[in-house]
């Protein structure tokens, strides 16, 4: 943002339980409710709200699952919020935190109690043990398995009847993030089929819907696997994290050590599944793109990074706080407001990416985007996702030349939360195998 432009838009008040622009006799803002953005986590066209969301301004009022809070809608914007010193992600900064409705998407994330939301010393003190779990050579050490596992699906999918739609979500997106997870963190047999149940809902994939009863079954039986774990070692993150509480207790606590497996359970491959799902849809849509890959022109990695850029597997991610008044891009921020990150909104924005943001383009010069976040809270599992995305999709192209979607990807029924993009189904026909 140029300082033209915050100048501009300094003389324009926002709050977020006010309207944009709208000023009491004071020229402070106030509370309109119907002036705000309401945040529709069943909308059928997130993209076109998330265009009128970056017209109204850097940062914007809306309501997301009840909530009043700024949403940081562009590029530039989002890339500020997500390292303002300013702005954190502990709990205790949200001045109206015990108005927040309980049970959603939002309180969900907002109060973890794992390395997600914590900050200085203590985020790091968390962070460290797991630097190796995600190294480089533990990454390089699973490709053979996730080549292995990604094997095992195309020759599932080989099995179908080629005629017919088969859907790509729930048979091939889905399973193999959530095999690669199970096995780094060291999920037992026994456990597996009951945890893919309750996972089977988090991911929206199958029958079963999420609810906060669901995820109650799904924290007590993973706090049960961990429990078992203890006396089970294994070369694994959960024994891992055993060995480092063992010799160093000060380092991670009991429930911060069970917070953590928590998230990296669910964290570790309900985004990839919406990665891959949505990089099929594109690659499908778009077989110019696809005829790049096949070619060998682009590397399947462009076509992942593009997929990350162009439809962003998390669309708004909850929250940062103002610790003190502060302003960001001529907005200002009172302290304790909420800020939401809008990561989908930012991978099409016209400021970073030129006039042609909202074409998926695997031949775009620059590659930067902010899906897995910046600063020190960057995805720790970002180099798994990418390394998961770039094996599936080239595997399933090339086992399926002829595969095409079975409906067009905007009459697909979108996901039901404020945290995920993509669709609830993936239905292609797939075609003969290539011989």
């Amino acid at each position: 943002m140029t300082d033209q432009r915050a100048d501009q838009r300094s003389d324009q008040p926002r709050h977020p339980d006010g309207a944009i622009g709208a000023t009491g006799p004071d020229g402070a803002g106030h509370v309109e409710q119907g002036d705000r953005f309401v945040l529709d986590p069943a909308t059928a066209d997130m993209h076109a709200d998330n265009d009128r969301l970056r017209q109204a301004g850097p940062l914007v009022p809306v309501t997301a699952e009840g909530v009043p809070a700024w949403a940081a809608t562009q590029y530039a914007t989002l890339l500020t919020v997500l390292t303002h010193p300013d702005l954190s992600r502990e709990l205790h900064h949200w001045t109206a935190r015990h108005a927040m409705p309980p049970g959603t998407a939002i309180d969900r994330i907002v109060t973890d109690t794992s390395l997600l939301n914590a900050e200085g010393e203590r985020h790091r003190r968390l962070r460290m043990p797991l630097t190796t779990a995600f190294s480089q050579r533990r990454l390089n050490g699973l490709r053979p398995r996730i080549e292995e596992l990604t094997a095992r699906l195309i020759d599932r999918l080989a099995t179908m009847p080629p005629d017919q739609p088969v859907d790509l979500r729930l048979e091939f997106a889905y399973p193999l993030p959530r095999e690669v997870i199970s096995e780094l963190i060291g999920i037992p047999a026994a456990h597996q089929d009951e945890l893919h149940r309750l996972t089977d809902a988090v991911a929206q994939v199958g029958g079963l819907e999420d609810s906060p009863g669901l995820r109650k079954e799904l924290r007590e039986l993973l706090d049960q696997i961990i429990d078992e774990r203890r006396d089970t070692p294994g070369e694994d993150l959960i024994s891992d994290l055993f060995a480092l509480h063992e010799k160093d207790g000060g380092r991670l606590s009991e429930d911060e050590l069970f917070a953590t497996i928590e998230l990296l359970f669910i964290a570790g491959h309900v985004t990839t599944v919406n990665l891959i799902t949505n990089a099929i849809g594109a690659l499908l849509t778009e077989r110019g793109q696809l005829d790049l890959l096949r070619s060998g022109q682009c590397p399947y990695s462009a076509a992942v990074e593009e997929t990350l850029r162009w439809d962003s597997p998390i669309a708004y991610f909850p929250m940062r706080y103002a610790v003190r008044d502060t302003e960001i891009d001529g907005v200002r921020l009172r302290t304790g407001e909420p800020v939401l990150a809008c990561f989908a909104s930012a991978g099409r924005d016209p400021q970073q990416y030129g006039d042609d943001a909202h074409v998926f383009d695997i031949t775009r010069p620059q590659f930067t985007h902010l899906a897995f976040g910046h600063g020190p809270h960057f995805c720790l599992g970002a180099p798994l996702a990418r390394l998961e995305g770039e094996i599936a999709i080239k595997a399933l192209f090339e086992a399926f030349p002829d595969m095409a979607l079975a409906r067009p990807v905007e009459e697909l029924p979108p996901l039901d939360t404020l945290l995920g993009n993509s669709t609830r189904t993936m239905p292609v026909v797939l075609g003969p195998r290539a011989r």
